[in-house]
């Protein structure tokens, strides 16, 4: 897949909640800088993380609003609307910036950076609370 391909299934699976899907675009050893989690190293170390989306979350949406893409790279602003599944009723509404770097038709590198305040929800959750 080129790249625009690729970030458009990135998003798409995400919304779907198609984790495992959403998994196959990034490469064995795929790196992740992610905002909540930090770095993540390798698909074997992804794929179970993302196995449990479906029960950590209510309600998950990633609309992307600007993509851009240069050669094996891309950036895509994009908004979050989700509800943390012991709190659905505290709503997480938060813009995000995404980095991508393409290696052989996959993500081989992925950056979010997004304010972590409206994931609170989802952090309380996440720690028992």
């Amino acid at each position: 897949m080129k790249p625009r391909e690729i970030i458009d299934k990135y998003y798409e699976y995400a919304n779907a909640g198609v984790w495992d899907a959403w998994c196959d675009l990034f490469t064995e050893g795929m790196v992740m800088d992610e905002q909540l989690a930090g770095r993540i190293e390798g698909l074997a170390t992804l794929r179970p993380m993302m196995a449990g989306m479906g029960q950590a979350y209510a309600k998950f949406q990633n609309v992307p609003k600007y993509v851009l893409v240069d050669g094996n790279q891309g950036a895509v602003l994009s908004h979050i609307s989700a509800r943390a599944a012991k709190y659905p009723d505290e709503p997480i509404e938060a813009d995000v910036m995404n980095y991508f770097r393409f290696e052989n038709g996959k993500i081989a590198y992925m950056q979010n950076v997004h304010d972590s305040k409206p994931f609170t929800p989802f952090l309380r959750q996440l720690a028992g609370g």
